[in-house]
């Protein structure tokens, strides 16, 4: 495949991404008007919006078994016009039960896109960190432009036109996408599906320790990734008392600095090395929740949600980590499971701060993500010092 469709492909596939997001994360700012709505609780949206990013990361796994089955553009296609359907539903959901389900759907739309659009890149491209960095930051890209959009169309039209955006935005890229990119060929076009799911092959994929040591780290990062992107805009308006325009300003700002550090990182990762990278990403995790949290005054919130920016940024060095630690035969299917391990268990955030924002404040809910990047800091600095080898 020549150079110029590669570049063509990460520009699209990071489009696509950002499609995906863009539908999730529209749903975050209008959390407020949502419980209203269907008068329910922070922790109802909250497990509305676990069972969401559940059914994406379940989706992980399938996407890279159906895109070696498929080929990568059919699974990349399916994801983004699904995402403008369900998100369609979600506008004109008639009650909270039909809210839970088409928020579910969309989940399982968006999950079809990562793991294929990843391999997909992957064998285009050598240096995959920075290739990642950009592909991921369509995850960002998206942050900046949902929750701004989809509050300045609600406060005008209503919440149910701020969810629009998602069909709004998946239109054309479909379109794009279809007419741009070649069909892929798949890699294991005659090979039963069922054959990617027995046992012994999950097993197999699981059982290296350096795998199952990244992986644990992943689930941590993904859990408080999963809390802040759901819950951010309501801690500032709800626990700092902030007004819903500037929650919404510093929400884009924080998607802002994670979309400029996602490369940044990404290519760091590639000359320093996967696990200082994270580290430096954990680190500033600590001193971005712990800013917003004791902090007082725009500035030093702007300064923790910078912070926090970066620290979510952990998927390009994390990402790549698993990436080098499966074969180009089991790429598909092995990065797949993995995000799938680490995704549904971390998308419990979503449940766990809801709950304990209801139940204890948003202080001591903010307080248990900061704790968790102390732990994975931890973690890293002590494979390092012991030498582990994980």
């Amino acid at each position: 495949m020549n150079s110029r469709h590669a570049h063509r492909s990460l520009v699209l596939c990071t489009l696509a991404f950002m499609v995906t997001m863009v539908a999730r994360l529209a749903i975050s700012p209008l959390v407020p008007a949502i419980t209203d709505e269907f008068s329910v609780s922070n922790g109802a949206v909250g497990l509305a919006l676990s069972l969401m990013w559940a059914m994406y990361a379940l989706m992980q796994f399938p996407s890279g078994v159906l895109g070696e089955r498929l080929g990568e553009r059919k699974v990349i296609l399916s994801a983004i016009g699904l995402t403008g359907v369900s998100s369609l539903c979600i506008a004109i959901a008639p009650a909270y039960g039909f809210f839970v389900l088409f928020v579910s759907v969309l989940g399982v739309g968006a999950g079809l896109h990562y793991t294929a659009a990843t391999t997909f890149l992957a064998k285009q491209y050598d240096d995959i960190g920075s290739v990642i960095g950009i592909h991921v930051a369509g995850s960002p890209a998206a942050g900046l432009i949902a929750p701004a959009a989809a509050t300045g169309i609600a406060v005008r039209y209503g919440w149910r036109a701020g969810i629009l955006l998602g069909t709004v935005m998946a239109v054309p890229v479909f379109f794009l996408f279809a007419s741009r990119i070649r069909p892929t060929s798949p890699e294991r076009p005659d090979e039963p599906l069922w054959n990617r799911f027995t046992f012994s092959t999950v097993s197999n994929l699981l059982a290296k320790p350096s795998v199952a040591f990244t992986t644990s780290l992943a689930f941590l990062c993904a859990f408080t990734w999963q809390a802040t992107a759901s819950f951010l805009p309501t801690f500032f308006t709800e626990g700092q008392e902030l007004s819903p325009e500037i929650a919404s300003g510093l929400f884009s700002l924080y998607f802002l600095v994670h979309g400029i550090t996602q490369p940044v990182l990404g290519s760091l990762s590639d000359y320093a090395g996967r696990k200082p990278t994270t580290a430096l990403s954990m680190a500033a995790g600590v001193i971005g929740y712990g800013s917003i949290l004791v902090g007082d005054g725009l500035p030093v919130y702007a300064i923790g949600v910078s912070s926090i920016g970066l620290a979510m940024s952990w998927g390009a060095p994390l990402q790549s980590r698993l990436i080098d630690l499966f074969t180009e035969a089991d790429r598909g299917a092995g990065f797949g499971l993995v995000r799938t391990v680490y995704m549904v268990t971390g998308a419990s955030g979503s449940l766990v701060i809801g709950l304990l924002a209801d139940l204890y404040g948003w202080t001591v809910s903010f307080a248990l993500l900061a704790a968790i990047m102390g732990v994975v800091l931890i973690a890293l600095g002590s494979n390092r010092l012991f030498k582990l080898g994980l």
